[in-house]
């Protein structure tokens, strides 16, 4: 009896995670939907599927490519969002593992710090940022890879610390025994444990950096660099008029990148973000 109830209570759960899944994934499909209609028939029935008279081929596609210089901005964005990223895991993991393994007041109170950087609101910090930004020229994609780690580093500091609490400090004074150094130590010990975790945070800072629009907007050189999230604001026209399936197109192509990267990557998300959270 016990087992037929258990039985029916996965059915239902399976059945209810497949529907809100279906929900999730439904606002991408009607993106994609829209982006081969013309921009009349998107205004009238956003939800229908394109006909004979509202469909337009690959027109958006290149409308909108040639009107924001999709490519350009494409180089931008994936430039600023895997050296941020890199920068990122290499920073958050050392100190980490130094906060872990140092274990006195100064690594407490850093710790405590970056437990605090994930609870401030940006809106508190944002117009001392865009000044702090001009004044130091930092209004560079190169630059803006200091500002994301300023921002992203709290997150992946607080899952690091809770995976290196679990790796045994027995292994990394043998290597020491052995001769290793502490850089090699770290790289060659420690960061091939920390897999799973790394990537999962890699995964969670690429999405959130590839999709930002607000730090590109406000810190960068729109004259020089557009990221895909500002650029695509300039299909915007004058007195509110949009060009939505230009716009739906862009949108299309801006996420294919990091829906493919996340579904690579995707088993370890679980794994490195639990180890983390539980042994932290």
């Amino acid at each position: 009896m016990n087992s037929n109830n258990t039985v029916k209570h996965s059915g239902f759960w399976s059945a209810f995670f497949a529907v809100l899944s279906l929900l999730w994934i439904f606002p991408i499909v009607l993106v994609f939907i829209n982006s081969f209609k013309q921009k009349a028939y998107i205004s009238e029935n956003a939800f229908s599927l394109p006909t004979s008279k509202s469909f337009v081929g690959l027109e958006n596609y290149t409308r909108g490519i040639e009107t924001t210089n999709l490519f350009t901005s494409f180089g931008w964005t994936f430039f600023i969002t895997v050296g941020a990223v890199t920068l990122i895991l290499l920073c958050t993991s050392m100190c980490a593992w130094w906060i872990v393994r140092v274990d006195n007041w100064v690594a407490k109170l850093l710790y405590t710090l970056f437990l605090f950087n994930m609870i401030v609101p940006f809106q508190m910090v944002m117009f001392t940022l865009s000044k702090f930004v001009d004044m130091l020229k930092l209004n560079t994609p190169w630059g803006l890879w200091f500002i994301y780690l300023g921002f992203g580093a709290g997150l992946a500091v607080f899952i690091f610390t809770g995976v290196i609490k679990g790796i045994p400090k027995s292994l990394e004074e043998s290597a020491m025994i052995d001769g290793a150094s502490v850089p090699r130590t770290f790289f060659q010990i420690v960061v091939p444990i920390m897999k799973p975790s790394i990537i999962s945070v890699a995964i969670l800072e690429a999405m959130w950096i590839w999709n930002d629009y607000l730090l590109p907007y406000l810190t960068l050189d729109i004259e020089k660099y557009k990221t895909i999230s500002v650029a695509v604001q300039y299909l915007k026209g004058g007195y509110g008029s949009i060009d939505m399936g230009s716009m739906m197109a862009c949108l299309v192509l801006a996420i294919i990148p990091i829906i493919i990267f996340y579904l690579a990557c995707q088993k370890y998300i679980v794994s490195g973000v639990m180890a983390g959270a539980v042994k932290g």
